[in-house]
């Protein structure tokens, strides 16, 4: 019989918009469907005391209930102050939680899932563990000690439970798997098949951007791509779908590159208006410095938009498999807008990837995910 109490434990941020709880949008979509496979769902997860972005989505399945914490960590030595704040408030819902778990569910890396590890460490119930590491499970450059710590600690298997990654990486031992990052609905697929079927290389060529405006994200590299491409004589436009600390430095970014007039500002959206802006893309620019798999990939994917991201974590692998797109190092600028030259010299090129993407969309569905996580509960015996 399988086990009917789940309990995930994760950093994704939540709000409350008049009266009502709403979560990141993506993880709140997953968890929907991961709650069909359970009688009861409990979340412990951080509330913010500030405006709920337009991406934040109302979860829909009944049987998922929230544990709320308050949110901590950030960067520098006031971060890390922060952190050892709420590390006893989160220790002890943790363990409060874990007493009446059959599974148990933790996604890193984040300050809350290593304090979960810790615990875990020390605990012989629930037996049934699925640790899914969410960002670059083997990176290249620098990163904080506590993702170092995190992987570390998954990777020597003495946790007694089943890690999922993006990629597939030499040496991989056979308790960490290989898992699609999904975000996709069958009603998604159906609707981006519709809409890339008319979908041409014309021009302006329509490059978009999905994520945070952040640096890191390579917001305002995507605005260089943009002017490069247009200074080599190919029309082109860009937008932004999404926002964050650095906006007004990106906005002045596209006025100073000359470009403002060609670049569009979106703001958070629902994701009905995100998957509009798919529609109307040609490619979808993510010169990123971190990643695991981002979803906005596969969601452009659904669509017939050709990606060109980072070559971090799991970008390249994918992109080779599919044979759609390519990946460069973050930062460079040129070979990026090489691509979009390209493909505005071949359009016949960029439409045989554009429809590699849509066949290969399906493996980041929830369909396809539901069936990976069936066959890894029976695996670990938890059914």
């Amino acid at each position: 019989m399988r086990p009917s109490r789940l309990l995930v434990i994760s950093h994704t941020p939540h709000y409350v918009r008049d009266g009502q709880l709403v979560g990141w949008g993506p993880t709140v979509r997953e968890l929907d469907q991961l709650a069909t496979r359970f009688s009861r769902v409990r979340h412990v997860a951080c509330i913010y005391d500030e405006p709920a972005p337009e991406s934040a989505l109302p979860y829909r399945a009944p049987n998922v209930e929230v544990v709320p914490v308050p949110p901590s960590g950030g960067d520098g030595v006031m971060g890390k102050l922060d952190a050892l704040r709420t590390s006893p408030l989160y220790s002890r819902t943790i363990a409060r939680e874990l007493r009446d778990a059959d599974v148990v569910h933790v996604r890193a890396p984040a300050n809350i899932a290593m304090i979960a590890m810790l615990l875990l460490a020390r605990r012989q119930t629930p037996k049934h563990r699925w640790f899914k590491y969410a960002g670059n499970w083997q990176p290249q450059g620098p990163e904080s000690a506590s993702y170092r710590l995190q992987r570390w600690w998954l990777a020597r298997g003495s946790h007694g439970g089943t890690v999922t990654v993006n990629g597939a990486w030499p040496g991989q031992p056979p308790w960490i798997k290989t898992f699609y990052n999904p975000s996709l609905s069958d009603e998604d697929l159906e609707r981006g098949r519709r809409a890339a079927q008319s979908k041409r290389l014309d021009t302006p060529i329509r490059l978009l951007f999905v994520g945070n405006l952040v640096s890191t994200k390579g917001a305002g590299r995507a605005i260089e791509i943009l002017a490069r491409v247009r200074a080599r004589g190919v029309a082109a436009t860009l937008e932004l779908a999404g926002d964050g600390p650095e906006r007004s430095t990106f906005e002045q970014q596209a006025r100073e590159l000359a470009v403002a007039e060609h670049v569009t500002f979106l703001g958070w959206m629902p994701p009905a208006q995100v998957h509009a802006a798919y529609e109307r893309a040609h490619l979808l620019v993510l010169p990123s410095v971190s990643e695991g798999w981002p979803k906005v990939l596969s969601e452009g994917m659904a669509f017939g938009v050709v990606a060109l991201a980072s070559a971090v974590s799991s970008i390249p692998q994918y992109l080779a498999r599919f044979e759609t797109g390519a990946a460069f190092a973050p930062h460079a600028i040129d070979a990026f807008a090489d691509a979009v030259v390209g493909y505005a010299a071949d359009p016949a090129r960029w439409l045989a990837e554009s429809r590699r993407a849509i066949a290969a969309a399906p493996h980041f569905s929830f369909r396809h995910y539901l069936a990976s996580v069936d066959e890894l509960l029976t695996a670990s015996g938890a059914s």
